[in-house]
């Protein structure tokens, strides 16, 4: 990174939700709150994985980990948003932004190719049952995972060196509650063409790469399910696969509104409104959408509760 231009600017100030100081207080407790859920539910599912032996599934080893860059994702964003709510203003010095850029476009990077590899491992479950135990075995559960984690911070390392190699003049207010890249570019003094060319490019390749694996599993999934006979099998397959479809839609829905649809004739604020989405809303229906109807999942809480002697035993 240019240390030279990084030093044309000592801060950068985030204009956050609103200056209202009353409207300040009131979303500090409701973002503390959803924060709170965010961790239980996530650290839940996590716990639940690693204490019940029937979730030690690939399944639900790549659900600890979407589970895990959820929780480092929102440590990463939260904890500053409910700081500046909290005193009334927002200011980051340029390393810390710098930070906050790298780690939530690395793990957000990172959560695109895992649900990439989550759909693939659905179409071996449902297409190839009889070869799933030795196709995801778990020396290539963990290879593929640390890819997704690798490719994520590959991505971020190439992405926030030219983002923070431009040169930032005074005055720096991110029209933003976060260092969210296009907002942070938007203000540099030098041309940012290039940059932006090679941003947009691996933003499509985070977002289009994944989800074209996506779109193909869950082609052959189809394909598969309706030449089952069995009524019984229909419905574990579309029970298996609705859970993490419903993740995807929301996942790639707000990514590709804030990323791959021109940003002209947008409002100054709809930036902000659809970063809520990805940043609060996501993290927190993960866990709610993998584990209300998940029977397996029921049955894991369910002997928690038991073992804790909250509960009778049978």
């Amino acid at each position: 990174m240019g240390a030279d231009n990084l030093t044309t600017t000592a801060n950068f100030i985030l204009v956050g939700f609103t200056n209202d100081r009353k409207t300040q207080i009131l979303l500090f407790g409701i973002i503390l709150i959803v924060y709170i859920f965010i961790l239980v539910g996530n650290l839940g599912v996590i716990m639940l994985a690693q204490a019940d032996s029937h979730l030690r599934t690939p399944m639900y080893f790549f659900l600890t980990h979407l589970s895990a860059l959820d929780i480092c994702y929102v440590t990463s964003t939260m904890p500053q948003m409910l700081a500046h709510l909290f005193v009334g203003h927002g200011e980051l010095s340029v390393i810390q932004c710098v930070l906050q850029t790298y780690t939530a476009l690395a793990l957000s990077c990172a959560e695109a190719f895992l649900l990439g590899v989550m759909a693939y491992d659905r179409y071996l479950a449902i297409c190839h049952p009889l070869t799933y135990a030795t196709a995801m075995e778990r020396w290539h559960q963990v290879l593929l995972a640390a890819a997704c984690w690798a490719g994520g911070f590959c991505v971020s390392v190439v992405c926030t060196s030219l983002i923070f190699s431009h040169s930032y003049c005074h005055p720096c207010c991110i029209n933003h509650f976060i260092c969210e890249i296009a907002m942070v570019l938007k203000l540099a003094c030098d041309d940012i063409h290039f940059t932006e060319i090679i941003i947009f490019l691996f933003a499509g390749m985070v977002i289009l790469i994944p989800f074209s694996v996506i779109t193909i599993s869950y082609g052959l999934i189809l394909f598969s399910v309706f030449q089952m006979q069995s009524v019984s099998g229909l419905r574990k397959a579309f029970s298996t696969c609705g859970s993490h479809l419903s993740v995807v839609t929301l996942f790639y829905g707000t990514t590709t509104l804030n990323y791959i649809i021109p940003q002209s004739g947008r409002s100054p604020d709809s930036d902000k409104q659809i970063a809520v989405l990805y940043v609060v809303v996501t993290p927190l229906l993960n866990p709610i959408i993998y584990t209300l109807r998940n029977k397996d999942v029921h049955a894991a809480v369910a002997k928690m509760v038991q073992r804790l002697g909250f509960a009778s035993k049978s």
